[in-house]
């Protein structure tokens, strides 16, 4: 890390990764870019190379660690010359035999060089509902606001009815007062089922089918009088590489989806896939 600097010209991206890889490897490398493709053209080749890679833009630079601070969770290490071998997050040496390589950077940068949505990457809205779009269609990143809706005394009742749940913080005015929320509050299914209807597009198009749900946390209780908004973000799609009976190829697309009150609180959040038709 110094104090010798050696400064080399390189023309274009391909020559900048032939100069890097003549290092035959390091404990860290740092890409200093704002353009997110071109993150995502140099990360899956320079990972060979090093250890951990940190992805500087403007928007990761309010709190960046900076290229020569390991992260406190991982084993400091690298490839070839550099030593240890790895550097490794999450559960570490659980498959010592495989390279895993470390990634920092902006979720925008993230989002690029994974292809998979992560929460504060830059949004894609436009006027065309993300439902009304076929599978090749559909980018990552994709997202839509959608209008608010108030939950009354008749929601809870009405999902109590429909549902058999009268489950005592739902119905019992002087119980849950004594209860850690102080207060009646509305089944986490039926925000869950508010929430489809507010990002739902009901007309017919490419959405076929609700396939599953992960990662479900109910974070905020809602009470009578609470305003709740979703946020239906596309977040990864998988190629089924099948087509159905009439010839229509699919894929599954995961959305993640916020749901948040009037003062911005998330009170649900989760992963919500869908069966999509292809186009072709």
């Amino acid at each position: 890390f110094g104090p010798v600097s050696t400064l080399m010209p390189y023309d274009g991206i391909d020559e900048a990764l032939q100069l890097a890889a003549r290092g035959q490897g390091s404990l860290v490398g740092t890409l200093v870019t704002k353009d997110p493709q071109i993150a995502a053209r140099i990360i899956p080749v320079a990972a060979a190379l090093h250890g951990r890679l940190h992805i500087l833009d403007r928007e990761a630079a309010v709190e960046s660690t900076g290229h020569g601070s390991p992260l406190p969770p991982l084993k400091h290490g690298g490839p070839g010359r550099a030593g240890g071998g790895e550097e490794l997050g999450g559960i570490r040496a659980v498959k010592h035999l495989m390279q895993r390589t470390a990634l920092q950077g902006s979720p925008t940068m993230i989002a690029a060089v994974t292809g998979e949505h992560m929460r504060g990457a830059k949004l894609i809205e436009t006027e065309v509902h993300p439902f009304r779009r076929y599978f090749e269609e559909l980018q990552i990143g994709e997202s839509l606001l959608t209008h608010r809706r108030t939950v009354g005394e008749a929601d809870i009742v009405a999902f109590g009815g429909l549902s058999g749940d009268y489950f005592y913080m739902h119905f019992d005015e002087i119980a849950a007062k004594d209860s850690p929320f102080g207060k009646r509050i509305a089944h986490g299914y039926f925000v869950l089922s508010a929430a489809a209807g507010l990002f739902v597009s009901p007309a017919p198009g490419p959405v076929l089918a609700n396939y599953g749900l992960d990662t479900l946390r109910f974070v905020k209780p809602v009470g009578i009088g609470d305003t709740i908004q979703a946020r239906l973000t596309a977040k990864r799609k998988i190629d089924r590489q099948k087509k159905d009976a009439n010839g229509v190829g699919q894929g599954v697309v995961a959305w993640d989806v916020e749901v948040t009150n009037q003062l911005g609180e998330v009170v649900a959040s989760y992963d919500i896939l869908t069966l999509v038709a292809k186009k072709g």
